[in-house]
């Protein structure tokens, strides 16, 4: 398993770093393009589509990003877009947490189906309009994400239950402990804040980013209490996808990426994040 993994992880790094770094976006909007529409596939997968239905519905994730890009709308300005997206997803990823597993076979496909692609649209999009704002911007919200990610993770395990007794979501993803969110909090504000200090600081490797913007405009206080929402929601965006699983009665949404499950099983968190993150600099 750790070879799949590491060897799945390398070929990903060969295709997607060269297209990140490319002088222009484009390279790299094509590539999160590929991903996301195999995204949309799994997404018929978890909600138990016939075969054909997941290939159309992966097609039309990559129709309607295409359209997208062909309209000339990644150079445009969305902050009222992303104020909606943003808003629907706290207030719709709370109500599907709360609702729990048992809930989400209930809420009728026609629902579900679309729901799921225009998250994922969207969320094409911030990330493309991301990298358009420049490479600095775009790995700094996705390093956030990464960082919440790993803290947990490491804090979950060393300190998971011996501060508290109650699970996050033990219906949901019963590995999941406050401690690992609390310690997914403190990575992305040490982030947030050497990051802030090297680009305040005149390292231009650091310009551009999403904490020095959100710091001049705001303040720090409001650029911590911004990345800590974000990491939050990263959350919200991982337990989304556990929760569609468990229904689903499936581990992995596909076995697309040998060693590590499928497309959303890795960008379930980046889903709820780089909207919120557009729409915070936008406002």
């Amino acid at each position: 398993m750790l070879r799949q993994r590491v060897i799945t992880a390398v070929v990903l790094l060969c295709v997607l770093l060269p297209a990140m770094f490319y002088k222009s976006p484009n390279p790299f909007c094509a590539a999160a393009l590929v991903l996301i529409a195999a995204g949309g596939w799994e997404w018929g997968r978890l909600n138990v589509c016939s075969p054909p239905t997941n290939i159309f519905l992966g097609l039309t994730t990559a129709l309607l990003c295409g359209l997208v890009w062909y309209a000339g709308l990644l150079d445009s300005s969305l902050g009222q877009v992303w104020l909606l997206i943003g808003g629907a997803w706290v207030l719709l990823g709370a109500a599907l947490l709360r609702g729990g597993v048992s809930r989400w076979p209930k809420i009728p496909k026609w629902v579900r189906l679309p729901g799921g692609l225009a998250a994922l649209c969207f969320a094409w999009v911030a990330v493309a309009q991301a990298r358009i704002m420049g490479i600095s911007f775009l790995l700094s919200v996705l390093l956030l994400v990464w960082v919440a990610d790993i803290a947990a993770y490491a804090a979950g395990r060393a300190f998971g239950g011996k501060f508290t007794q109650q699970k996050l979501a033990p219906a949901i993803s019963p590995g999941k402990s406050w401690e690992g969110v609390w310690g997914g909090m403190a990575g992305v504000v040490l982030l947030a804040l050497f990051w802030g200090f090297a680009e305040r600081s005149g390292i231009s490797l650091f310009s551009g980013s999403l904490y020095a913007q959100l710091w001049s405009r705001h303040g720090v206080w409001v650029m911590l209490l911004s990345v800590l929402f974000l990491a939050a929601m990263s959350v919200v965006g991982d337990l989304v996808e556990s929760l569609v699983k468990r229904s689903a009665g499936v581990k992995d949404s596909s076995g697309l990426l040998p060693g590590h499950g499928g497309v959303l099983d890795r960008v379930d968190a980046l889903l709820p994040a780089v909207p919120l993150a557009m729409m915070l600099v936008n406002l």
